[in-house]
């Protein structure tokens, strides 16, 4: 069984299931696929993504705003922590920080990933963390706001070892996306092999970053086997050894019983 740690249901193209999200979660049944985690990236979409999983106990959901999201609302930690205590929230975001499309002075950013942080240790909620460009400074602000006390996942990991191991000092598991299947994808590669057995996931971040075969077409959380198969193969394990160990460090994270 496949767990997709990292996918944006709300955002999939529902065409091929003849726009019925009940027949596309019949087909992520037949796939083996035994839980998604629906993120959020921000307030004014959650309450319909919220609705449209509701009745899948199969689907949990994180809420949180993106840290390049501009358009909407920016939420107070006391604003996550209600919307948190919801029991289809597992966790808190996605947060973080992004300069690859942000300048500028980006105080801002760093005080939304700063209330993501404390509300989720109000909650006792893992982290989801995007992080682009911003390495250092995620790292630093983890660690000054105490997020090794909640932990979380490094989302869609496109990071160094050496990220990977400060971290994971923090309390924070390592998750691989499509991106680790991509032929220039050397660094991820090598993160994939080193990162210790008990500390990573695998996601597809879908609608985005299709694994190879599918590059640069619509991501699924189908797809996620795709992920699975190559960490497998580059760390000399079956498939079903990969998808056993993801599934159990997800259910562990998370304190599934």
């Amino acid at each position: 069984m496949l767990i997709d740690s990292h996918c944006h249901l709300d955002r999939i193209d529902l065409k091929p299931y003849q726009n019925d999200f009940s027949c596309f979660m019949q087909q992520v049944q037949n796939s083996n696929i035994e839980h998604l985690l629906c993120i959020a990236i921000d307030l004014e979409a959650y309450p319909a993504m919220l609705a449209m999983v509701a009745d899948y106990p199969q689907i949990s959901v994180s809420v949180g705003v993106h840290p390049n999201e501009h358009e909407g609302r920016d939420p107070s930690a006391d604003e996550l922590i209600a919307l948190g205590q919801n029991e289809k929230v597992i966790a808190i975001g996605e947060t973080g920080l992004d300069y690859f499309r942000s300048d500028g002075d980006l105080t801002w950013q760093h005080n939304r990933f700063r209330n993501h942080i404390a509300a989720a240790k109000t909650l006792k909620k893992p982290l989801i963390i995007h992080t682009r460009e911003a390495g250092q400074d995620t790292l630093k602000i983890l660690a000054e706001e105490g997020a090794d006390e909640v932990g979380g996942i490094i989302h869609c990991f496109t990071e160094n070892w050496g990220f990977a191991q400060k971290a994971m000092d923090l309390n924070f598991y390592i998750s691989f996306s499509g991106i680790v299947t991509f032929n220039n994808a050397t660094e991820i590669k090598e993160v994939a092999k080193k990162v210790p057995a008990d500390r990573f996931l695998i996601e597809t971040d879908s609608p985005y970053l299709a694994p190879v075969p599918f590059r640069g077409k619509t991501n699924y959380p189908l797809y996620v086997r795709h992920v699975a198969e190559h960490i497998a193969q580059l760390r000399g394990a079956t498939f079903e050894e990969i998808a056993g160990l993801s599934t159990r460090n997800f259910y562990t994270l998370f304190n599934f019983v």
